[in-house]
């Protein structure tokens, strides 16, 4: 507490500063304050929890030069209106989704405080060479903004942007602050950090801790082909472990139709992370993922769009959960393909936006089916994932008077289908549960 008042006070401070006629340097920040509960089948235990934090940043701008450096804290903190190290009865399993709000590997530890971002940052002429510690946003390493303290990088990252050509990009990072941990590690030492699920074989996996890798490297071109048909390419190489090639191809039909696919594909590098076959993170030689999805443009403030996702049988996809979302055609908050092979994915958005006064309300609806392997395969369903439908609810407000404010409600019910057996370990946080999200930022 005392270093939460601590920061609280160097806020203050440097907001008088920055008011003065010299210029010190700009303070910006969030004040996050999140409310989760999800409710299981039956007699499994329910979860809730309720976090204040976000983070304080600062930065200076060398106005004679293209020049920039920059630090911001993060802090996450546990209100304690529910003990979330205490399992549930049937199961010995903890929260799911609750303790990802805080450090997974402490539960215990009710305040996450550290340095999320330090940097040195260059732009000009449409080049952005950033040094440090960052944000890095892509299609599967990106902040995510499902939890208090979203998924930070160090490293160096290079981008160039033509807002006729499109853009390429490079990073390479030798440690991550994965979210729901307390600072940085080594690129290994982040995978595993949330559950592992199941070897192919059956047994349960070993790689957390014991997976070797020093850095991940990515790379993107985004090329505008012609004004209606473009096509990004995502590469990222983690050192001994894999490789992902993700392809996204996206026409502008006309007359507000766009049709886009999405590909990845996935090798096994060296040993997979590790040589010893029960501790190795990437287990088959290779894994594809293939999407489609078809979006109309219905009114200025409304579209409707469906996607489908076929992951192969040859292998099961695997990318770092601890590292953020998965865009895929198919995913919704709260659920993950990850882990799957030989599966199949529906989902059907619809996204509207009202305006009343000063205020805009944004609603995401989404439901999605999604086939999984049998819970008895381990080579194809390592999380033990039932089929299910997801219903998933968003809603965003803002108001031109109060800018800085945020709030958004985000409600799931995930629904399981055809027959799954009587084990409660088949339930809980799974299938057959309702989730609601709260959450008010507030950004200065």
């Amino acid at each position: 507490m005392k270093r939460l008042l601590t920061i609280i006070t160097l806020t203050v401070s440097a907001s008088n500063l920055s008011a003065q006629d010299t210029y010190f340097g700009e303070i910006s920040g969030q004040w996050r304050t999140y409310y989760m509960a999800t409710w299981n089948k039956d007699d499994l235990k329910d979860f809730h929890t309720l976090a204040t934090g976000g983070k304080l940043k600062y930065e200076y701008d060398f106005k004679e030069k293209p020049l920039k450096v920059g630090g911001a804290i993060y802090t996450s903190v546990n209100v304690g209106i529910q003990d979330l190290t205490i399992p549930d009865a049937a199961t010995g399993k903890v929260s799911r989704y609750e303790l990802g709000m805080y450090d997974v590997q402490n539960p215990s530890d009710r305040l996450i405080l550290f340095p999320g971002e330090l940097y040195v940052n260059y732009a000009e002429h449409g080049h952005e060479l950033t040094f440090g510690r960052m944000k890095f946003v892509s299609p599967f390493l990106n902040p995510e903004d499902g939890r208090m303290i979203p998924t930070l990088e160090q490293g160096i990252a290079y981008k160039y942007t033509n807002e006729q050509l499109g853009k390429v990009q490079f990073g390479i990072f030798n440690q991550i602050a994965a979210r729901s941990s307390d600072g940085f590690y080594s690129i290994g030492e982040t995978i595993g950090i949330y559950p592992v699920g199941r070897n192919p074989d059956g047994k349960p996996s070993g790689y957390a801790g014991n997976t070797d890798s020093d850095f991940l490297l990515t790379g993107n071109l985004d090329l505008n082909l012609t004004p209606t048909v473009g096509i990004s390419v995502w590469d990222y190489y983690v050192e001994k472990v894999f490789n992902a090639l993700y392809i996204k191809p996206e026409w502008e039909v006309g007359a507000g139709w766009t049709i886009s696919g999405e590909w990845l594909h996935q090798r096994r590098v060296g040993d997979g992370g590790n040589a010893v076959d029960s501790l190795r993170y990437f287990t088959d030689e290779k894994a594809n993922v293939f999407g489609l999805e078809i979006t109309r443009k219905l009114t200025e403030n409304s579209t409707l769009s469906i996607g489908y996702d076929r992951i192969a049988d040859a292998g099961r996809f695997l990318f770092p959960r601890e590292w953020g979302r998965e865009f895929l055609f198919s995913f919704q908050k709260r659920e993950r393909s990850e882990g799957s092979a030989n599966s199949h994915a529906v989902l059907l958005t619809y996204n509207q936006s009202f305006t009343f006064g000063d205020g805009k309300l944004r609603s995401i609806a989404s439901v999605g089916r999604h086939w999984k392997p049998e819970l008895a395969d381990a080579a194809a369903n390592k999380y033990a994932q039932p089929d299910y439908t997801h219903f998933n609810l968003d809603l965003f407000y803002t108001h031109q008077k109060l800018i800085g404010l945020k709030p958004e409600l985000l409600l799931v019910y995930k629904m399981g289908n055809g027959t799954i057996p009587d084990n409660p370990n088949f339930y809980l946080n799974k299938v057959d549960m309702f989730q609601i999200n709260f959450v008010v930022n507030y950004n200065f």
